[in-house]
């Protein structure tokens, strides 16, 4: 039987092939994205260089998003705009595998540059592809279906993912690790432009449009200081900025420090998107019913542990587990986060807002694994104390306490002055604990019928 998602048989349609496109953009995403960093190392880049990789590309593509909201004013256009950065983004993932090793002297700058016209084609899509689906869902169900869409972006993400890490391992044990990168990417290549076809499929409602609000003046930046918009894009970045000390670094530690096999990087790696999938439906039912701010709080209260304790075990089977609590964390961060900036933001202020958000949050994340990089360049592997000689096994473990620390900070700081937007019920961390954790067939009818609140009434102007 074939899901509804809306009575409207074209807005129906549509949310099917959205369906469809996140299936496809997750195979992009596990065939080739994920394995940009282990490409870097396989072309020699040092720990700065895997910094800048991770960080400069969407910084700069984030100003893309700006241009994608100012091109929505100009031509009143959402889905012509959508499909130039997704062939953009598709486009860029074939030379971004051969042009590094036909010209192996420049061969990180090369891919660094072929990496920022990746991200400035998905930031071309953003704005609008948010507006978009904002005005397709219906907000009721809006926890649950990006709940669904998300787990079959997970589910595909780990099978692709799971694929391309044996495939490469497999040509790696041969002596033929650059055909399996150049196979990946091409992978991802085909796999975006499957995802363009069904983007071109979706209806865009007329009179809607991500526009930039032009122009920027004093009583916009007046609203926008005194807006809870402010607050949890600052959260928001601070939390990126901290994270991003130590994210980029565990390819590295994984494969250069722990000389751990493709196959074991991709199982690794792979136990996060796993879990994501096993847990969002259950993170979007509780969004639905009980709000975005408990769970944005509880999960921001276990991530600041998760790079320390990376140091405590090599153990490949503790960091399995690890990666499991990683995922479940991050899948209740991400759906909520998401969800939060949706409620705060009003429809006709999307595209500003949230590439001004997403601005914000990619300054956070340069400046984050820049500082992660040159701390990895500094921190000393051995400790002298008096009458103790410690040899760390990689310098990393500084890097790992830092950006733990940065992330404890941010989250007693600023966690207490995030407020729930729409009226909803309550529920305790424990009682979330144990709905998330639980097992219970019953569990899924209770959310369906139980459902959300009605909105806090008020202006689009207090909703900014």
């Amino acid at each position: 039987m074939t899901r509804v998602f809306s009575p409207d048989p074209l807005v129906n349609k549509s949310l099917r092939h959205s369906l469809k496109d996140a299936t496809a953009f997750a195979v992009m995403t596990g065939s080739g994205e994920t394995y940009f960093s282990a490409f870097a190392l396989f072309l020699k880049a040092s720990t700065p260089q895997i910094g800048l990789l991770a960080s400069l590309p969407p910084l700069l593509a984030s100003f893309v998003q700006l241009i994608s909201a100012w091109l929505g004013h100009v031509t009143g256009k959402r889905r012509g705009i959508i499909l130039a950065g997704a062939g953009i983004q598709a486009a860029s993932l074939i030379p971004l595998a051969v042009l590094p090793l036909l010209y192996p002297s420049a061969a990180v700058p090369v891919l660094i540059a072929c990496v920022v016209i990746y991200h400035s084609g998905a930031n071309l899509v953003t704005p609008q592809w948010s507006s978009l689906m904002g005005d397709l869902v219906p907000e009721r169900r809006r926890g649950r279906f990006f709940a669904r869409r998300t787990r079959r972006t997970s589910a595909t993400t780990f099978a692709s993912l799971v694929a391309a890490g044996t495939l490469l391992h497999l040509l790696n044990e041969q002596g033929m690790t650059a055909g399996g990168y150049v196979a990946l990417f091409s992978i991802a290549a085909t796999a975006r432009a499957v995802s363009w076809f069904h983007l071109a499929k979706m209806h865009d409602p007329s009179g809607h449009v991500a526009a930039m609000e032009v122009p920027l003046g004093r009583d916009w930046l007046r609203r926008l200081r005194r807006s809870p918009f402010v607050r949890f894009s600052a959260f928001f970045a601070l939390m990126q900025f901290s994270v991003a000390i130590a994210s980029p670094f565990f390819t590295v530690y994984m494969l250069r420090d722990l000389h751990f096999t493709y196959l074991q990087f991709m199982a690794n790696t792979a136990t996060t998107v796993l879990f994501q999938f096993l847990t969002l439906a259950r993170w979007g039912r509780i969004s639905d019913a009980f709000g975005n701010r408990l769970i944005l709080a509880t999960c921001a209260c276990v991530i600041p542990f998760l790079p320390i304790l990376w140091t405590l075990s090599t153990n490949f089977w503790y960091l399995i587990v690890l990666q499991a609590l990683s995922g479940l964390s991050w899948a209740g961060f991400s759906l909520s986060a998401g969800n939060f900036l949706y409620d705060l933001v009003a429809r006709e202020k999307r595209a500003t807002y949230m590439a001004v958000h997403n601005v914000i949050a990619s300054t956070g994340i340069f400046a984050g694994a820049l500082l992660g990089g040159f701390l990895g360049t500094v921190i000393p592997g051995e400790i002298h104390l008096p009458g103790v000689d410690l040899v760390l096994l990689s310098p990393l473990y500084g890097v790992f306490v830092v950006s733990t620390v940065i992330r404890l900070l941010v989250v007693v700081s600023l966690v207490p002055k995030l407020k729930e937007v729409r009226v909803v019920r309550p529920l305790s961390v424990r009682e979330l604990i144990f709905r998330v954790t639980r097992l219970n067939a019953l569990s899924g009818l209770f959310f369906d019928v139980v459902g959300t609140r009605p909105r806090q009434n008020g202006s689009s102007e207090e909703r900014s």
